[in-house]
């Protein structure tokens, strides 16, 4: 696997924030943002795997009683 840089604009304040709570878990800055963007990566992919399973799951519902009613309907 392949290293590429990132980078980002922030305020000194959050960068000197970011660098103490990394200091205290004796992380380097980078291994804590990439840790914490991870973090934000599944928690995201994982809200949206949810959100498309009931959309999935309401179209699912929304064909079976249509296939209910047409089996109703005196055709069958």
């Amino acid at each position: 696997m392949s290293s590429v840089t990132l980078s980002f604009r922030a305020s000194s304040e959050f960068a000197e924030k970011t660098r103490t709570l990394a200091a205290e878990l004796r992380m380097t800055s980078s291994d804590y943002v990439r840790e914490a963007v991870r973090e934000k990566n599944e928690r995201t992919l994982k809200e949206r795997m949810i959100f498309l399973s009931g959309k999935l799951s309401g179209l699912h519902l929304a064909e079976s009683e249509a296939m209910n009613a047409a089996n109703r309907d005196g055709l069958g």
